[in-house]
């Protein structure tokens, strides 16, 4: 039997290898965390958890709460400071696309997948205070845990209650724009992680205070490789200045496609730190950016020596070996 020479599991958490005599074994898969931020249309749904099935991947919903509330039942919310009923994306189109929508999340739940929390009306919270993150986070339990009730929806699943107010502990800040406010919040309502943070390429997650911190990376995109958020929406503002340019859409998804595919290999073949990449449910650039996505998915997720997972379950993973780095806990 092959005695392994390591330095403990935090060296392994940074080099994902250990060495018997000459010869190197992986011993740290190389982790990808694929998420979605707002989780509207009941098509990208189905098309991401279609993507899960094929490939094993699992990923993190960061749901807008909002959009449980159909036109009729809207007024339900109030962000701090605004008027009841206002949202900057709306809500679910109908009673009807809620129900459906419902549908998914229960769906996607029992399929593996993470639904974490993107907030409520999507509003740019950098100068809430404690008190008005708190009424936000409050505000998502409620409208999430009462969906059916308050869209007079049959159905109910058993265990939806839990699920809405214990399971999710996940949050993404609209606009990625964070305040003390939010992270003292985050604190006190027991969240596990926070992903809203932007690093200089793949980095590990950081612990303040029993939260964990992730942060999208920097990753080289285009003839230039110039920096850029690994976000399909910094992407299409890249390509096409946030308009759309279907004529250009085959070109925008190769760029994207590299790109995501040189972060990984990268990672893959050097320290194996997580490679994170965020999504929305739109369709940007003829949808340039989701097929992308499913050709990187495709690609790499099937590698025996890659997880492509949660949030949730890259903490849950990483606990059995080692903690993520601690700073002011």
């Amino acid at each position: 039997m092959l005695k392994f020479l390591c330095a403990g599991a935090a060296a392994l958490a940074l080099t994902g290898s250990c060495f018997a005599g000459n010869t190197t074994k992986t011993a740290t898969p190389q982790y990808v965390i694929i998420s979605f931020d707002g989780a509207l249309h009941l098509e990208q749904w189905e098309r991401s958890r279609a993507l899960g099935r094929e490939t094993g991947a699992h990923f993190t919903y960061f749901l807008s709460c909002v959009y449980l509330l159909s036109p009729e039942t809207r007024k339900a919310y109030q962000a701090p400071g605004m008027a009841r009923g206002r949202s900057n994306v709306g809500s679910g189109y109908s009673r009807e696309d809620v129900e459906g929508r419902l549908g998914q999340i229960w769906s996607a739940r029992a399929e593996g997948h993470e639904l974490a929390s993107h907030g409520c009306g999507h509003f740019d919270g950098k100068s809430w205070s404690t008190s008005d993150w708190a009424q936000e986070f409050d505000q998502f339990a409620t409208i999430v845990a009462d969906a059916w009730k308050l869209n007079g929806i049959k159905g109910e699943p058993d265990g939806w209650q839990d699920f809405a107010r214990k399971e999710i502990r996940g949050f993404r800040a609209p606009y990625l724009s964070t305040s003390k406010g939010l992270f003292k919040t985050l604190e006190k309502k027991g969240f596990a992680y926070d992903a809203s943070a932007v690093s200089r390429g793949p980095v590990l997650p950081r612990t303040r205070n029993g939260v964990a911190h992730f942060s999208l990376p920097l990753i080289p995109e285009g003839p230039r490789d110039r920096q850029v958020i690994a976000m399909d929406y910094n992407l299409y503002v890249r390509h096409s200045g946030g308009k759309e340019k279907p004529e250009a859409a085959s070109a925008f998804e190769q760029r994207a496609y590299d790109a995501f595919l040189a972060t990984f290999n990268r990672e893959y073949k050097g320290r194996r730190t997580p490679v994170q990449l965020g999504f929305h449910f739109t369709l940007m650039n003829d949808g340039a950016y989701w097929n992308a996505l499913e050709r990187f998915a495709r690609e790499v997720c099937v590698k025996d020596d890659v997880e492509c997972l949660s949030y949730r379950d890259y903490l849950a993973a990483i606990s059995e070996t080692d903690s993520p780095a601690q700073d002011g806990t």
